[in-house]
């Protein structure tokens, strides 16, 4: 079998849920999967308590141990994550080597090894569009890892804050999407926070209770953007 790319002793967001009901349906004990991964992988130090811990979420395989689980387990890498957020993370969740990586969107190895250990992509308009078809980014995973989240979060808390017509024009550039798809997502955000302050206010919830809610709603305010996209069918 092919061996698992060689990662730093980091770990990717591990769904130990998924990996003990993976390993139930198959029948399996720990010492199985543990064999398996010594055997096949060529990780010596595996053991079936590391299994467990691993299941019990007291521990989580880093990249080379996540491959190599999920082969044993007969899935993919992404199988046994939770969403990816970071660049190493949706290349772990794919299965692919930095090497891969690196030749399918045209920089040098050790440029792209930079990038992804810290996290910070760096690549021009063709290579983003080469990174997003080797991972398969969706949209949101796309402008996560390219480094435009922070500033998508300033301009929604703008828009939702003040008035969100004239942040139509600075947010599409940040994220491509149709332009009146835009106005209605960024419309009903901002009757959303408004909506919700007035309504605070009015049950007489005080100024603490509601400062709190704006808080957490501008904290969330990427995640509310993007839902509401889905919403709308972008």
């Amino acid at each position: 079998m092919r061996q698992p790319p060689t990662e730093p002793n980091q770990s990717p967001p591990f769904d130990a849920l998924a990996a003990r009901r993976l390993r139930a349906g198959l029948g399996m004990d720990p010492e199985h999967v543990a064999h398996g991964m010594r055997t096949s992988y060529g990780l010596p130090y595996v053991t079936p308590d590391l299994v467990v811990a691993w299941e019990r979420g007291a521990a989580s395989p880093h990249g080379a141990e996540l491959t190599a689980l999920a082969g044993v387990l007969w899935c993919s890498p992404g199988d046994l994550i939770g969403r990816p957020r970071t660049l190493r993370e949706h290349r772990i969740a794919r299965a692919l080597a930095p090497e891969d990586v690196a030749r399918a969107v045209g920089v040098e190895i050790q440029t792209y090894l930079r990038m992804e250990e810290r996290d910070a992509w760096r690549g021009n308009d063709r290579q983003s569009a080469a990174l997003a078809d080797v991972l398969s980014l969706a949209l949101p995973d796309f402008v996560a890892v390219t480094g435009r989240e922070p500033k998508l979060a300033e301009l929604l808390r703008g828009a939702v804050t003040t008035r969100w017509q004239g942040y139509v024009r600075p947010v599409s550039k940040t994220v491509p999407l149709d332009r009146a798809l835009l106005e209605g997502v960024l419309q009903e955000l901002h009757g959303t926070y408004q909506g919700q302050m007035t309504a605070t206010l009015s049950w007489g919830g005080g100024d603490r209770d509601t400062g709190e809610r704006g808080r957490d709603f501008l904290d969330r305010v990427v995640d509310h953007f993007w839902d509401a996209v889905s919403r709308s069918g972008g």
